[in-house]
């Protein structure tokens, strides 16, 4: 039996699924049934030819997966489905796509959400030049970290930023400089280790990662240079005559550009002259030169060229200003007296530059020796400033007269007198006592006229007012035997009057005419 005609096929299906006489309503439901699907695959082929897929996806927000819509389960009725069954069984291999997508997706996600970042910011350093300099860059989550299009995990590189130069990528080196080395703990840290640093090393260094987009530090090294004092470019010691002008130059090296400051080696303060503002003190003058105008001696010395730039340490130079000027004397006591027998103490003070050669003569012109009568030295308070000093030990009749000190240097020369002169004190004191006696025993009313003075407290007073002189006693002919120079300066200015007095009253006795030297 053939059936022919539009239910041909659906009567075919029919007859090999239930083997019973057709039902003419059941195979009406089944043609509407059949129109119907026909319809909707239609609908869904012209979509899928629209997007190019194999199959469309339907997203359900609050569960967060991905079924496709061509899954959806087909109706009951098997029989009337055979069609519809043959296609869901043709995509059904997507179903193992689906979920390797889907997995994907999550991995991605998670992986997006943990990307490279830098725990601290790269810092700067400053190193001076010959030290070691290090960089350390700390980078987390680099490990599970895949780039974009390629199998290798990201990796940390270092790059000279100014010169576009890369030194080293991971814990490789790929610059050629031996002075270069990169250090990585295995977990987070790399370090970026430059030895022995020079001045070329100056400049910004970058920590890089190759992310997409990259992502990057950058810091900056700094190299210092301690000052150096340029001595080919520096004064060295220098002389001036008096009155004259002089410029110390001074100049140093290093980086950054050291600052220069002058001082004088003794403290004192530095005297700067000009034309408009007249004088001028400072203890600390700035610059590299130095300028003195009318030189005087007092400004004489050592001076302090000092070089710093904030990196220890700092440098000096020291320099040697000699002002020059004819030798100048001055003698503190021209007349001095001495009993004889004591030591005696001759002074001159002496002013000379360039140094002078100092000695001490007689006023005949004799050159005086040191030997042990006679000692010489000489002290020095300044550069220029010489104290001479002439002993002579146990005092002759010859030594009485004039001494001259005598100095002369390569501009000049001076001299200076003294006069030492002798002092009779013992036999003053010997006269003395002569009166006494004589008036004691004298009964001239006009002698016994005279002021009544208790003799012993005259002898008593002895050098209390620099008048009496009675009753002189040994302990007391020491002190004026001292052979300090103070002790000759008071012995030579002793009043002589009351020794006048007494050597008149003495002569007026005896009828004599007594001999005075003062």
């Amino acid at each position: 039996m053939t059936i022919t005609g539009e239910g041909s096929h659906s009567a075919s299906r029919w007859w090999c699924c239930t083997l019973k006489a057709p039902n003419h309503h059941q195979l009406a439901r089944d043609s509407r049934k059949r129109t119907r699907h026909r319809t909707t695959h239609k609908r869904r082929g012209s979509a899928m030819k629209r997007t190019k897929t194999a199959a469309t996806t339907t997203t359900t927000r609050s569960e967060g997966t991905v079924v496709p819509s061509i899954l959806e389960l087909p109706p009951t009725d098997s029989c009337s489905h055979t069609s519809f069954n043959y296609k869901f069984y043709r995509y059904q291999y997507l179903r193992p796509v689906a979920i390797l997508y889907i997995a994907l997706a999550v991995i991605l996600a998670n992986v997006s959400a943990f990307e490279p970042d830098f725990v601290y910011p790269l810092e700067n350093v400053t190193v001076a030049k010959g030290r070691d300099a290090t960089f350390t860059c700390v980078v987390n989550n680099l490990g599970g970290y895949r780039v974009s299009g390629e199998a290798t995990p990201a990796r940390v590189a270092w790059i000279k930023a100014d010169a576009k130069a890369i030194l080293a990528i991971h814990e490789h080196v790929i610059t050629n400089n031996g002075r270069l080395s990169v250090t990585h703990n295995d977990y987070n840290t790399w370090t970026l280790v430059i030895r022995n640093v020079k001045m070329e090393d100056r400049g910004v260094y970058m920590c890089q990662v190759n992310t997409d987009p990259m992502k990057m530090q950058t810091a900056f090294l700094e190299v210092v240079i301690p000052p150096d004092i340029i001595y080919e470019e520096t004064s060295g010691d220098m002389m001036v005559p008096e009155g004259g002008s002089a410029k110390l130059i001074c100049k140093a090296r290093g980086y950054p550009k050291p600052k220069i400051v002058w001082r004088r080696e003794d403290g004192r303060e530095i005297i700067a002259r000009n034309g408009t503002h007249g004088k001028m003190k400072a203890t600390i003058v700035e610059g590299e030169m130095l300028s003195l105008t009318k030189v005087t001696r007092s400004e004489m010395g050592a001076y302090m060229c000092i070089a710093s730039n904030g990196v220890p340490p700092s440098v000096s130079k020291r320099l040697k200003l000699q002002v020059h000027f004819h030798p100048l004397i001055q003698v503190p006591n021209q007349l001095v007296g001495a009993p004889l027998g004591t030591d005696v103490t001759l002074i001159c003070n002496v002013e000379a530059s360039p140094k002078a050669i100092n000695y001490w003569q007689r006023e005949n012109g004799e050159m005086i020796i040191s030997n042990e009568r006679y000692l010489m030295n000489e002290n020095e308070s300044s550069m220029y400033a010489v104290q001479m000093t002439l002993v002579i030990r146990k005092l002759h009749k010859s030594d009485m007269g004039g001494y001259k000190c005598i100095s002369k240097n390569s501009i000049g020369d001076a001299e200076g007198t003294i006069r030492l002169y002798e002092m009779e004190l013992q036999k003053k004191t010997k006269s003395a006592h002569r009166v006494n006696s004589v008036e004691d025993t004298s009964g001239n009313d006009e002698i016994n006229s005279t002021p009544n003075i208790d003799q012993s407290d005259e002898s008593n007073k002895i050098h209390k007012n620099g008048r009496l002189y009675k009753g002189l006693q040994a302990g007391e002919h020491d002190l004026i035997s001292s052979s300090t120079s103070d002790a000759s300066v008071r012995v030579g200015r002793v009043n002589l009057w009351p020794l006048v007095v007494g050597a008149l009253a003495l002569a007026l006795t005896h009828g004599n005419t007594p001999r005075v030297r003062c």
